[in-house]
């Protein structure tokens, strides 16, 4: 009977994808004879976010996941990423196939928040695989069996390398999901305005922070002053 074992051996932007997409390079090896004719692999991609040390630019940003820092000790849990899926052929003794886990640049999704608030290092995953196995016997029959669910592989991503593909399908921008009446205000404000983009709306209605951190009383007068 089968016994695949699996490895991640590396990672890169999948290039011309409709959507943000990671290409995991993943080594499947059999350590038993049997050729298989085809695995229908599932895995369940988990962030194993309490394995690594946070800077202090870090955490600040991490803050709206996780709370104060000083309650990680307590809300630092793995997270479920994604599940995804492939279909492996035939192969005797091992093969590489690429993963591809879609990824997703919506700052209202837990995921993209996390990679987000790491500046750089490494982001710690956890692959566990399940699915179908068929494979063929000695007497030449086709065999089914399923992959135990303990088969399990550490990775850990380069933060540099989920930069990159963020910056090859969304160029000095990110996604920003408004409620519709937001939305309808915002436009309302930028069209009465002849605002011609909404990062110049946005600009105008959000005080700098630089500036907002310069609110200060005027000496003797106790009057506020927005410099």
């Amino acid at each position: 009977m089968p016994d695949l074992d699996f490895q991640v051996e590396g990672v890169a932007p999948l290039l011309y994808a409709v959507a943000p997409t990671l290409a995991f390079k993943l080594r499947v090896t059999n350590s038993t004879a049997e050729p298989i004719h085809t695995v229908l692999l599932r895995c369940q991609i988990m962030l194993e976010v309490a394995q690594r040390r946070y800077n202090a630019n870090e955490q600040e940003k991490l803050q709206d996941l996780f709370g104060e820092p000083q309650r990680w000790d307590r809300s630092l849990r793995s997270m479920l990423w994604t599940n995804i899926g492939v279909t492996i052929p035939a192969f005797t003794g091992a093969a590489v196939v690429d993963l591809n886990a879609p990824c997703t640049f919506d700052f209202n999704v837990a995921a993209t928040k996390y990679f987000a608030g790491l500046e750089h290092g490494e982001a710690p995953l956890l692959l566990l695989f399940s699915g179908t196995i068929f494979y063929a016997a000695e007497s030449g029959a086709l065999q089914v069996t399923q992959i135990p669910w303990e088969k399990e592989a550490g990775y850990r991503l380069p933060v540099r390398v989920w930069q990159e593909m963020m910056d090859i399908y969304y160029p000095n921008s990110v996604w920003l999901n408004l409620r519709r009446d937001v939305f309808d205000r915002l436009n309302r404000y930028k069209t009465q305005r002849g605002i011609p983009t909404f990062e110049q709306a946005l600009e105008r209605v959000i005080p700098d922070v630089e500036v907002e951190t310069e609110l200060r009383h005027e000496e003797g007068g106790g009057e506020e002053v927005i410099h």
